[in-house]
């Protein structure tokens, strides 16, 4: 049993002690005021693109850009929620560049160079696409592709990809793989793995649309759980839902210190 003071936090009955109903959560220590962070939040999923820490600054009044930043990336720790379900049946899994500047396009294969490489995992569901998962990996290796099929995709299901010889592999660990050799038409792979260039095409428009296509290495992991909390509930019927569902997470992650977000963890 707690009561609430004349100012400041709750006091517990038993220990004494102050306490805030913000302990524990992502909105523990800030100065924002909950209200302020409900109406963050509400901006966050009403906007179907979502919003840039520019324009939530404008639009609730904020004093600085960093008190926006720091907002949009704690709420972007809440929107991968605990414990969920990894991707099952058949699903499409393959690699896509973001950011930087290959200097030599025509041999830049599977080099990441500044470019940051980022696994893609798509549920195939008739000729449309289910739930998806996303991840950066420093490369092409078979330890960073094959544990990323791994905490993403259920044992038993059907991977789909391209030729690339590291995916045998899957098999050994109680995967169907179903490789499609992609030719030397340009177009080839979108078209063998339609899902996942699908997906990939999105991400950069949205990452172009509300951020510039400027993120940093550090943060990308954040960005890239935003885009799929967005895309995984896209069909939701109501943005009240999706409200809802961000603040039922919000209480759920433990709070995150500044320094922590800067870099990146």
């Amino acid at each position: 049993m707690a009561w609430q003071q004349k100012r400041g936090p709750l006091r517990c009955g038993q220990c004494r002690r102050d306490v805030s109903v913000t302990a524990g959560t992502i909105f523990e220590s800030s100065r924002m005021p909950l209200r302020l962070w409900f109406r963050a939040m509400w901006l966050v999923t009403h906007q179907k693109s979502g919003v840039s820490a520019l324009g939530l600054q404008r639009t609730l009044g904020l004093g600085s850009y960093r008190t926006a930043w720091t907002c949009l990336h704690k709420l972007r720790r809440a929107m991968v929620r605990p414990g969920r379900e990894a991707l099952s049946g058949m699903v499409e899994v393959d690699e896509t560049f973001l950011g930087g500047h290959a200097k030599d396009r025509k041999n830049a294969g599977r080099h990441v160079g500044d470019k940051s490489l980022v696994m893609i995992a798509a549920e195939i569901r008739g000729d449309g696409i289910g739930r998806i998962r996303l991840q950066p990996i420093p490369d092409t290796s078979k330890e960073h592709l094959l544990e990323f099929v791994q905490q993403s995709v259920v044992t038993g299901s059907t991977i789909i990809t391209d030729g690339l010889p590291v995916y045998k592999n899957l098999t050994k660990l109680g995967y169907t793989h179903q490789p499609r050799i992609v030719e030397v038409a340009r177009d080839a792979a979108s078209k063998l793995l339609p899902r996942v260039h699908r997906v990939a095409a999105l991400l950069k428009r949205w990452l172009l649309g509300i951020h510039h296509g400027s993120f940093s290495k550090q943060q990308l992991d954040f960005y890239l759980d935003e885009f799929t909390f967005r895309f995984n509930r896209r069909s939701s019927p109501s943005p009240g839902m999706l409200f809802y569902r961000l603040v039922q997470q919000a209480v759920l992650v433990e709070p995150v210190p500044l320094e922590s977000i800067v870099k990146g963890a």
